[in-house]
């Protein structure tokens, strides 16, 4: 089952789950199991499952416990989802150097800096036409070999 909730254009909550039958799986471990869906089911009170649960704070292993209820579910372990990103203003200059400098220079005369928006993690980086101009005359390697490039 798998299920998302949403406010407008924002995700409010998305997840899922996998049962799956394996070939050795007794009558009364498959009876059990079915039991335990019925339970989530009840549970969660709508038709996307998990969705409801999900919303009301319930978390992977809380539904975990419901579904393997019997069965002798232990966690192994847990993790905290963390965004990461590994945008740099390095990285954004290593970009513009492999742009033509005419480019570039048409750019710092229009907008008077440079500015970039990672698309991952929403960091804005600027730079004006003198960090520009200094970081040109310090540049070295070949920006478009990673070999060449530190982050």
């Amino acid at each position: 089952a798998a299920g998302t909730a949403f406010n407008g254009i924002l995700c409010t909550a998305a997840g899922g789950y996998l049962v799956e039958r394996l070939p050795d799986c007794s009558p009364e471990t498959m009876s059990k199991m079915e039991s335990n869906l019925a339970t989530l089911v009840k549970m969660d009170g709508g038709e996307a499952l998990p969705t409801n649960l999900l919303l009301e704070g319930k978390t992977p292993v809380d539904i975990a416990e419901v579904l393997l209820d019997g069965l002798g579910f232990t966690p192994l372990d847990s993790l905290e989802p963390q965004v990461w990103c590994e945008c740099s203003e390095e990285k954004l200059f290593r970009s513009l150097r492999l742009l033509p400098r005419e480019e570039v220079d048409t750019i710092l005369k229009e907008e008077g800096k440079i500015e970039a928006r990672c698309q991952f993690c929403g960091t804005v980086y600027r730079m004006s036409p003198q960090d520009v101009e200094k970081r040109f005359s310090k540049a070295t390697g070949d920006p478009s070999k990673d070999a060449d490039f530190e982050s």
